[in-house]
């Protein structure tokens, strides 16, 4: 059987050796500390579990759901856009469920990308940017992101015959891999640009709660003029610690809204509602369960990164997500290979995201701080053999 071309272009899974290596430890009856994985170790709220069980017995929750979402999920989302980052969207238009941000993101190049035509994708970035794109039939440009402009993209330096034929800019901020964050004068720059070159700006604003040191992460959306052109991707996921739930939203643009929700209803289904209404409760809850998320991995990165630091690597304190991206002096597949086979350390290679991550490795906060500090300990006499050679 011959696969697609398109298949085809997708980029191979990076990551298959460095899995063989973790289960040949596990099979060995070594310790395994995995900090390569974005899966919060917090548990799901409570409230939002006791909300799921009452509706999962309801008979109405377990039929086919609606594709847009249950109007009161999107107007709990709309109170949520409100409630925290004072933005107005209008439930019934401007907001749709998703199954997870995902699942929108990989859509969206489907419904508004020609053969040929371009998706600006920020590099280092999440993947799914990229492999989307080439499943619609586009060209991703790779747009890059340098420590030296705090890992912001250069709209400059784009080729006019790039933006003349591109559809898409996607971005995402607070950013994975990276960490970095984003101003609000740069915020306008990307939707001025997008204005201008007739491109929609979709962001990714998984990590948008997920704070710290009193910053706040704007919204796109804050902009009079960002409805233009703005598609905004939320979830629940790293929020509330809900990943596998799959549940999350869009909303900005209703024409952008109108054309994604055309590809859903055709290849997809809508959000399991007894999930819907657990994640109303989440929305609608009291933020105290965003705060004490930060307060956890605002401790666990300074930990961590303090140790980091001690050890000799080049690496900022993130005002935000859980993820600390770390300078490496070698490839840093070999270094990841390298840390899981000497340590039982589990890190994921910057060239996972693209060509600029190359260099650098990430790793999750999504261990207890017992763990981190273990693993932080056991990278500090790494280095130290690597200095030694």
């Amino acid at each position: 059987m011959q696969l697609s071309s398109k298949v085809k272009k997708l980029p191979k899974y990076l990551f298959a050796e460095i899995d063989e290596m973790k289960r040949k430890k596990i099979r060995e009856g070594k310790k395994v500390i995995d900090l390569g994985v974005g899966d919060p170790d917090l548990p799901t709220p409570k409230h939002v579990v006791e909300a799921m069980k009452i509706a999962v017995e309801k008979v109405e929750r377990q039929k086919y759901p609606s594709y847009e979402g249950m109007l009161s999920f999107r107007v709990a989302a709309s109170e949520f856009y409100r409630r925290r980052k004072g933005v107005k969207v209008d439930p019934e238009k401007e907001v749709i469920a998703l199954i997870g941000s995902k699942e929108g993101i990989a859509h969206l190049p489907l419904a508004f990308v020609d053969n040929g035509e371009y998706v600006l994708v920020p590099d280092p970035g999440y993947p799914v940017y990229h492999a989307s794109t080439i499943l619609a039939g586009g060209i991703p440009y790779h747009i890059p992101l340098k420590a030296e402009n705090k890992f912001l993209p250069n709209f400059e330096e784009i080729p006019e015959e790039v933006t003349r034929k591109a559809k898409i800019l996607f971005l995402n901020y607070p950013n994975n891999p990276t960490a970095a964050v984003i101003d609000k004068e740069k915020i306008k720059e990307a939707i001025d640009f997008c204005i201008e070159k007739k491109i929609i700006l979709a962001h990714d604003a998984a990590y948008s709660e997920i704070t710290f040191d009193n910053y706040r992460a704007p919204s796109f959306l804050e902009f009079d003029n960002s409805f233009e052109v703005t598609i905004e991707f939320n979830s629940l996921s790293k929020t509330y610690n809900m990943t596998g739930w799959r549940i999350g939203f869009a909303c900005g643009n209703e024409e952008i809204l109108r054309g994604l929700l055309k590809v859903k209803t055709n290849i997809d289904s809508g959000v399991f509602e007894a999930v819907q209404e657990a994640a109303i409760a989440a929305l609608t809850g009291r933020d105290d369960v965003i705060e004490q998320n930060c307060r956890i991995f605002a401790e666990r990165r300074k930990v961590f990164v303090e140790k980091l630091r001690e050890a000799g690597f080049e690496v900022e304190m993130p005002k935000a997500t859980f993820y600390v991206w770390c300078k490496v002096e070698m490839n840093s597949i070999e270094f990841v290979k390298l840390l899981l086979e000497k340590t039982g350390i589990i890190a994921t290679p910057g060239i996972g995201f693209g060509e600029y991550g190359e260099g650098y490795v990430r790793f999750a906060m999504t261990r207890s701080i017992e763990v981190l500090r273990e693993a932080a300990e056991k990278i500090l006499e790494f280095s130290k053999s690597l200095n030694k050679k």
